[in-house]
């Protein structure tokens, strides 16, 4: 499975769309949290925070990801390398977490560079360290998960077809559903409104940018995640039907 996820990651890193995906999804938050005159522009806010990225990257990550994995399986399909694939000695579960792993730490990397504004905050703020640290770890927790979860949809988006674009379009979908949709839903069920935002991700993501990582809010993000790569592992098995 190590050798996969080095062979996916490397893929990543050594080809046009993972660099593409990299650069755009810092250009974007930069441009916006520090450049761009906006409600985003941590600057014009004058707040020793920086609550903009954490609203931002989300949405950067619905189409990003997406751009990650939808060539996963899907140009794998197209090709015919799959079959060679699936009889390596690997098991179909070592080759789904490969994948979803490499994917995973390119997310990861994206993200790194992220903590040299967090680092000019602290520094900018008056007195200097005038930032909420916990909030802020939080929030980069929540942010993980959004990516982990948006991961695992992207890669089963990538193995129900052989087409990039249809997958793209597919796990942009759902991932936007899964984020957001449940907060447009919930208002028309009354008396369960709670509960229905509670179904979605974008609560547990609010919860967590709280500072206060709550179990609740983990098993959520782990039980989708899990979800997900199991539909993933499902439909490469069905191959075998």
């Amino acid at each position: 499975m190590f050798a996969l996820f080095k062979k996916e990651f490397g893929g990543f890193l050594n080809t046009l769309t993972g660099f593409i995906v990299l650069v755009v999804f810092i250009l974007a938050n930069a441009l916006l949290l520090w450049v761009f005159s906006s409600g985003f522009n941590i600057l014009d806010n004058g707040y020793a925070t920086v609550d903009s990225l954490f609203t931002i990257a989300p949405l950067t990550f619905l189409f990003l990801i997406p751009a990650i994995t939808m060539r996963l399986f899907s140009e794998e399909k197209k090709s015919g390398t799959i079959e060679l694939l699936l009889t390596k000695p690997l098991t179909d579960i070592q080759v789904v977490m490969g994948k979803y792993l490499a994917a995973l730490a390119l997310v990861v990397v994206a993200l790194i560079p992220t903590l040299v504004w967090v680092i000019s905050v602290y520094l900018l703020g008056l007195p200097v360290g005038n930032i909420d640290l916990g909030g802020t770890l939080g929030s980069y927790i929540g942010l993980l998960f959004i990516g982990a979860l948006f991961v695992a949809v992207g890669l089963w988006a990538s193995s129900i077809t052989d087409n990039q674009a249809a997958s793209f379009l597919i796990s942009v979908f759902l991932c936007g559903f899964l984020y957001m949709g449940f907060e447009f839903i919930a208002p028309f069920f009354g008396n369960a409104t709670v509960f229905v935002q509670s179904l979605g991700a974008n609560a547990h993501y609010l919860s967590l940018s709280l500072g206060v990582v709550d179990s609740r809010d983990v098993i959520y993000f782990l039980g989708c995640i899990v979800l997900f790569i199991f539909l993933t592992r499902l439909s490469l098995e069905s191959r075998k039907w």
